[in-house]
C-alpha cells in the first residue's frame, strides 16, 4: 500500500494534467519498515518539491508565484480524487508574509538562505484497512440525570486530541460545561469498534459518529422540552448548561438548568442514549485499479517557508526558523491544532537534519544497525531545535465535523524540501539525498567548487 500512496497523494495541490508513477518494492535483510506520520507521502513530496523549486528557477519565476499560476482549486485531480476544499492559497500568502519573503529571498548573504515547500495530505482513507460493507466508525453516546454526558468510542488517544475532540462535539451539541463530559475510548470490552489511528482519521471519521449521535439526543431534549413549554423544538437551544427559549430568554419559566431538561426528556423517551456511525462517500475515488488507495473524504493543504545558515567550513546546517500554514479546515480546538503543526514540522526537521538509520556491510554483520540501541538515535532536543510559527487557515470542508480537516500529519511534508531549497539558496547547491549532515554537505559544497574551479580553467 504504501508504493501506491507514494504516487497517488502527489496530484494535489498544484493542478497536473496527466502523470505517470511507476514504483517497485524490494525485500532486503535490513530492519524492516513501516509506516509512519504522514505514511508514504512524505519521500515523495521531498523529491516532488525540490523539483518544482528547480522549475521555478530556470522559468524565473518566485516559487510562489509558479505554485498560484499551478493551483488546482477544487473538484477532480488527474487521478480522480474529489476535493470539495483548498485554502492553499491562504496557506502560501500566510507563510509568505510572515516570513517576510519578499523582501528577503535571494537577497540573504552568502551562507543564508530562504526556501518554501508545499504539500497536500488526506484526512482518512476512504479505503477502509479492513475492507468490509460496515461503518469505519461508530460512536455510542448517553445522557445522565445529573446532566453528565458519556461518550463511548474505539478510537485510540496518541496524543492527537481524540478523546477532547469527541468532548467538544458534546459540548457544542448538547450545551453541557466540558467537565461533565466523560469519555470512555479504545476499550474493547465498552466501546464500539474502530479501525485505528491512521491516516489521520479519527477527527472527520470518529467525530462524524459522535455528532451524528449527539444530534439526536439533542432532538429528543428539544422536542420534550418544547412540548412542556408549548413552544416548537426549534425553538429550544441547549448553551453553557441551561436550556431556553430563544425567543423570550429572559423568561425565567422557560429556561431551564440543563439537567432538569434532560429529566423531562427521559421522562418523555426512556433512557437517552443514542448511536451514530459514519461511513466514507462512495464518489471520492477513480474505478481504475488502486483508484480506492490514498482517496479521501477531505484534503488537507500546507505551505512551508524555512531560514537556514550554513557553514561553508563545516558543512553543518543550522536551521533558524521554521514558518507552517495548514489548511485544516474548522479548528475545532486551535491550541490542539498549533500543538499538531509544531510536532510535524519538528518530526520533518529532524528527518532532514538529524534522523538517519545506518547499517553494518559484509557477509556476517550485513544489515545490522551500526548504533545498539535506540538511546543512540539521535533526534533534536529543544536545544536543537528552530522557531516554529503554526499558522491556522480554515476552508471548513462540507465532509468534516463542522467543516474540520485533518492536522496531525500535513504538516510534516514540506518541511524537508523547504529546508533542501533553503540551503539551496543559502550556498547555491541542491542536496538530493537525506539527513543533510554536515559531512555530506560539506562534500557536496567542496565537490561543486572542484567543478566550478575545472569551469573556469577550460
Amino acid at each position: 500500500m504504501t508504493t501506491y500512496y507514494s504516487g497517488q497523494l502527489l496530484t494535489a495541490p498544484c493542478h497536473i494534467e496527466s502523470y505517470r508513477f511507476d514504483s517497485t518494492r524490494v525485500y532486503t535483510n535490513v530492519a524492516p519498515c513501516g509506516p509512519k506520520r504522514g505514511h508514504g507521502s512524505v519521500q515523495p513530496r521531498f523529491a516532488y518539491e525540490i523539483s518544482l523549486d528547480k522549475l521555478a528557477g530556470k522559468l524565473g519565476l518566485d516559487p510562489f508565484e509558479l505554485r498560484r499560476r499551478n493551483f488546482m482549486g477544487t473538484g477532480r485531480t488527474v487521478n480522480e480524487f474529489k476535493v470539495r476544499s483548498n485554502g492553499f492559497l491562504e496557506c502560501l500568502e500566510a507563510v509568505e508574509r510572515a516570513s517576510d519573503w519578499k523582501t528577503r529571498y535571494r537577497r540573504l548573504p552568502t551562507g543564508r538562505g530562504l526556501g518554501m515547500a508545499a504539500s497536500s495530505y488526506i484526512s482518512g482513507t476512504n479505503y477502509p484497512i479492513y475492507p468490509n460493507e460496515m461503518p469505519q466508525a461508530a460512536v455510542q453516546v448517553q445522557i445522565e440525570r445529573s446532566g453528565r454526558v458519556a461518550i463511548l468510542h474505539g478510537a485510540s488517544e496518541i496524543g492527537q486530541g481524540s478523546d477532547s475532540t469527541m468532548a467538544y462535539i458534546a459540548c457544542e451539541e448538547l450545551g453541557v460545561p466540558l467537565e461533565y463530559v466523560r469519555v470512555f475510548s479504545a476499550d474493547t470490552d465498552l466501546t464500539p469498534v474502530d479501525l485505528g489511528a491512521y491516516s489521520s482519521r479519527e477527527t472527520v471519521m470518529v467525530g462524524n459518529a459522535c455528532l451524528e449521535a449527539c444530534r439526536a439526543l439533542r432532538a429528543q431534549v428539544t422536542e420534550a422540552v418544547g412540548e412542556v413549554w408549548g413552544v416548537a423544538a426549534g425553538r429550544v437551544r441547549l448553551a453553557r448548561g441551561w436550556a431556553f427559549d430563544v425567543e423570550t430568554a429572559e423568561d425565567s419559566d422557560r429556561r431551564i438548568p440543563l439537567s432538569e431538561a434532560f429529566n423531562i426528556a427521559e421522562a418523555k423517551f426512556g433512557l437517552l442514549g443514542a448511536v451514530g456511525s459514519y461511513d466514507t462517500p462512495k464518489d471520492v475515488h477513480g474505478e481504475y485499479r488502486g483508484g480506492t488507495i490514498g482517496s479521501s473524504p477531505a484534503y488537507s493543504f500546507t505551505a512551508h517557508v524555512a531560514e537556514v545558515e550554513v557553514e561553508e567550513d563545516t558543512g553543518v546546517v543550522d536551521v533558524k526558523d521554521i514558518w507552517v500554514a495548514h489548511d485544516c479546515g474548522r479548528a475545532l480546538n486551535p491550541v490542539l491544532v498549533e500543538g499538531q503543526i509544531e510536532g510535524s514540522a519538528y518530526m520533518g526537521f529532524a528527518e532532514a537534519i538529524f534522523e538517519e538509520q545506518l547499517f553494518r556491510e559484509g557477509e556476517v554483520e550485513g544489515g545490522l544497525h551500526t548504533s545498539p540501541s535506540l538511546l543512540d538515535y539521535r533526534i533534536p532536543t529543544s536545544m536543537d531545535c528552530p522557531e516554529f510559527e503554526a499558522l491556522i487557515v480554515e476552508s471548513v470542508d462540507p465532509e468534516g465535523p463542522y467543516g474540520a480537516k485533518e492536522a496531525g500529519e500535513g504538516p510534516l511534508h514540506p518541511s524537508l524540501p523547504a529546508i533542501a531549497n533553503a540551503i539551496y539558496d543559502a550556498v547555491g547547491v541542491r542536496i538530493d539525498e537525506l539527513p543533510f549532515t554536515p559531512q555530506r554537505v560539506w562534500r557536496t559544497l567542496r565537490a561543486h567548487a572542484a567543478a566550478a574551479s575545472r569551469e573556469d580553467v577550460a
